[in-house]
């Protein structure tokens, strides 16, 4: 529920209002506006009378939200949230952010000579897993702390932001302290222990959909983190379950504008995983940009063919800079468009 306040509504009876939905046990989300101040009303698991609102002084109207993930619904915020990753650095805008790197931290030399390029091919964000979770238990699994820490130490040397995954809460602690961003894998999508505790973290967080997710449980996930009380969450579509073979996933392209239409939280795509074909990454990054995605979370390695996972989908040091230059020119077309 929203209550929406009048334009000419003092701020001490914006403070009665959520004193009010407090006394109710409920929380209340105030929400400065341009011109007014709305007041959200969470917590409760049935419906409220309106009533009890309506009347109190300063109200000009109250909204039903009808939608089951509220925080996150654009019937809560009609405008986009923009995602503050550090001072000058944030996602959700009119610009689309390339967040490139390799699948795999493996060792100091190939994490500095893949950001060197990443950084040279003008973004400014450093993608890779310090922690690795494989379908084999035999496959490599990451370096873990180590590999949290050359992440650290090669951002701060070259000026990127970090995204790295967790795994559990113990990991989420860890990547808050060394990464700028954590990344919930779609493994993670539904573990609610997990979301919630990233929640109270505070740091950014991408979220990326669970390969059998529909947009319903996808949209509910991120709702987890946001009623925990971090808002600061960026979803990433990175391909369902399908039946065909010839590529890893089935990359859900019409889930960005759709969930744009229903969310105001910044959407992403991992064209990388969506496809698992070199080939196939920078066609499909492109068309993302196109359907309106707000940012490319794109694997590359110098030498991909020596890779320790996801070899095969990796794009080497030249496709990456070329696609770089290819998805500054799709966001121009997209804008003048």
């Amino acid at each position: 529920m929203l209550i929406v306040m009048d334009a000419r509504a003092t701020p001490e009876q914006v403070e009665h209002v959520c004193s009010v939905v407090e006394l109710l046990g409920f929380s209340s989300r105030p929400m400065p506006g341009g011109t007014r101040t709305a007041i959200g009303v969470v917590g409760n698991r049935q419906a409220i009378d309106a009533g009890r609102f309506s009347a109190l002084d300063g109200v000009r109207e109250v909204v039903r939200v009808t939608a089951p993930y509220k925080l996150v619904s654009r019937e809560w915020q009609p405008e986009d949230t923009l995602v503050q990753i550090r001072p000058g650095l944030t996602v959700g805008g009119p610009e689309p952010v390339l967040i490139g790197g390799p699948c795999a931290v493996e060792s100091e030399s190939q994490l500095l000579e893949t950001a060197t390029y990443v950084a040279e091919a003008g973004c400014t964000m450093l993608r890779a897993g310090a922690f690795k979770p494989r379908t084999s238990p035999y496959d490599f699994q990451g370096l873990g702390l180590a590999g949290l820490k050359l992440l650290h130490a090669v951002g701060q040397r070259l000026g990127l932001a970090i995204v790295t995954e967790a795994m559990d809460i113990a990991g989420a602690e860890q990547v808050a302290e060394y990464a700028d961003v954590i990344q919930i894998g779609a493994r993670n999508m539904q573990n609610y222990a997990l979301l919630t505790a990233v929640g109270q973290l505070g740091k950014p967080v991408l979220l990326k959909r669970g390969p059998s997710a529909t947009i319903k449980e996808w949209l509910l996930a991120a709702e987890y983190i946001l009623a925990a009380g971090n808002p600061r969450v960026m979803l990433c579509e990175r391909g369902i379950r399908s039946f065909d073979t010839e590529t890893r996933n089935l990359l859900d392209l019409s889930a960005v504008p759709l969930v744009r239409q229903l969310c105001h939280l910044p959407v992403l795509v991992d064209p990388s995983h969506g496809t698992g074909r070199r080939s196939l990454v920078a066609p499909m990054a492109l068309a993302a940009i196109a359907a309106g995605a707000q940012g490319l979370l794109v694997e590359t390695h110098p030498r991909p063919e020596l890779a320790l996972s996801d070899g095969a989908q990796s794009l080497t040091p030249a496709q990456f800079k070329q696609l770089a230059i290819d998805v500054r020119r799709m966001a121009s077309w997209r804008t003048a468009a």
